[in-house]
């Protein structure tokens, strides 16, 4: 069930502590690197192809390169035989306490999927998140994101309820995705 923001808020997830992380682990035939000059491109097909939307450069400097939280060298990408296809992002917001890191968009090209990239994306923004001292991180999502849900839920991330309408909706949620309902 996709939810547009004018009808209501996107889920949020949190994750208390940095303390039981494991180590990032790449696939074979991957690599993972930081910003580079021109890779605001790839960063608007990703997000176009695995989260949706119409994206450009100037959609790229608005949502992450010019917010006051963004650094270069917290904007990730995987590359594979000279392609780009992961990208995620540790920044912060001011909507949350201090001691709080955001994740930012995280998204892998549908053919990769499937390969733990996006696994290997969100630790990597991470323990950028935990370096920065950071203690604890959020981040938004979809509720018809399901994969990227059951991702963050094995690296300790728990619902937030922070609008009315999260309780039913995280309860639909953890029924397709087939676990016991969550309370508040």
């Amino acid at each position: 069930m996709a939810n547009t923001e004018s009808e209501q808020p996107q889920l949020e997830m949190g994750l208390d502590s940095f303390e039981a992380l494991p180590e990032v682990k790449m696939p074979a035939g991957y690599s993972i690197r930081t910003y580079q000059q021109g890779d605001a491109s790839h960063w608007c097909r990703l997000i176009a192809s695995g989260i949706g939307g119409q994206w450009n450069e100037k959609s790229f400097r608005e949502s992450v390169a010019g917010s006051s939280g963004f650094d270069p060298q917290s904007l990730f990408f995987v590359e594979t035989e000279g392609l780009v296809v992961g990208t995620a992002c540790a920044t912060w917001h001011d909507s949350y306490p201090s001691d709080t890191g955001y994740v930012h968009m995280l998204a892998v090209d549908p053919v990769h999927q499937g390969h733990g990239l996006g696994k290997a994306l969100m630790l990597s923004v991470l323990h950028r998140l935990h370096k920065k001292g950071f203690r604890r991180a959020v981040l938004q999502t979809d509720d018809f994101r399901l994969p990227a849900i059951r991702l963050y839920l094995g690296l300790g991330f728990r619902p937030r309820f922070t609008h009315d309408s999260h309780q039913g909706r995280w309860n639909r949620v953890y029924q397709e995705i087939g676990l016991p309902q969550q309370g508040r």
